[in-house]
């Protein structure tokens, strides 16, 4: 099935960047493009950092999941690429790119600090993001590609929230 993930959205690009930012992630996408695996499997191949990069891929949306058989022992989760190409509407303001684009190659330590005061204005209930935004005097197209950026953290209608499964 070919399946066409549409960006319209100029954060919907933070993901797509941060997947193919290391080594193991674009391994473990190249990969999963081709067959399901298992995270086990991925584990095994390149280490903690490939399940790593499957919970972000699964974050972003990036990837579906099915229950595996694994030889009579109880199924396991596997991973396959979810979409088979892209297409991108590239026309947004030049001041919402540069957002985007800096917050897709802001250096690690950088963006863990951002995330650390997000978390922390987040709470365990969840904040309204224009409050949010307005708190870390960023442009509301920054902290969404943020929170895109981030494993931690996801948008709930205007809200941003912690993720549930998040560590």
């Amino acid at each position: 099935m070919s399946r066409i993930k549409v960006i319209t959205d100029p954060s919907d690009l933070v993901p797509m960047f941060r997947a193919v930012d290391t080594k193991v992630k674009r391994e473990v996408l190249k990969l999963i493009t081709l067959e399901w695996h298992t995270s086990k499997e991925i584990e095994e191949l390149f280490g903690p950092e490939g399940r790593e990069a499957l919970t972000f891929f699964e974050k972003m949306k990036l990837v579906e999941t099915r229950w595996q058989s694994t030889g009579g022992k109880q199924p396991e989760k596997a991973f396959h690429t979810y979409y088979t190409s892209f297409h991108i509407n590239a026309s947004w303001p030049v001041y919402e790119i540069s957002d985007v684009l800096a917050a897709a190659v802001m250096d690690e330590k950088e963006f863990k600090k951002i995330e650390k005061k997000i978390v922390d204005l987040v709470g365990d209930t969840g904040k309204f993001a224009g409050d949010i935004a307005e708190s870390l005097g960023v442009t509301f197209t920054m902290l969404k590609s943020l929170v895109k950026r981030s494993a931690k953290l996801e948008y709930r209608g205007h809200r941003i929230e912690k993720r549930k499964d998040a560590a």
